[in-house]
């Protein structure tokens, strides 16, 4: 939203719910969704349509080059070659070697499980039988 008289700017967000059949896509995911004709339930209103990058993997859609947080991943390979490395050999993430994300799901990664737990159900005629917040 942008006011004109002062020039000031007021950023939004939003969250939608999108269904994903697969499971294919994790939190921190850039995803492509349509809203359904019909909702699937009260929260899940859109589908998704693909998966454009995955967290942590982001190209550039003009260059074709990895992105890590604003920076070109061989504009920080060419870095690391020019500062060296620490004299114990360690130092440099090699992002080309690093594996996929998720690879230690179940074991450190949860990100592919459910995050939130519903502590307790309201019977039918009890008045926050049906409020998402209480539920």
């Amino acid at each position: 939203m942008v006011g004109d008289k002062y020039e000031y700017y007021f950023s939004s967000h939003k969250n939608f719910f999108a269904y994903d059949p697969e499971e294919q896509c994790k939190v921190g995911d850039i995803v492509l969704i349509k809203k359904l004709p019909e909702n699937r339930t009260k929260l899940i209103t859109h589908s998704l349509i693909k998966q454009v990058y995955k967290y942590g993997d982001v190209t550039d859609p003009i260059t074709g080059k990895k992105v890590i947080s604003g920076k070109y991943r061989d504009q920080i390979m060419e870095r690391d070659e020019m500062f060296g490395v620490a004299e114990d050999g360690s130092g440099g993430f090699d992002y080309n070697e690093a594996p996929e994300r998720g690879w230690q799901e179940g074991r450190k990664d949860f990100s592919h499980k459910v995050g939130y737990k519903k502590w307790h159900e309201f019977e039918p005629g009890h008045p926050l039988h049906n409020d998402p917040v209480a539920s």
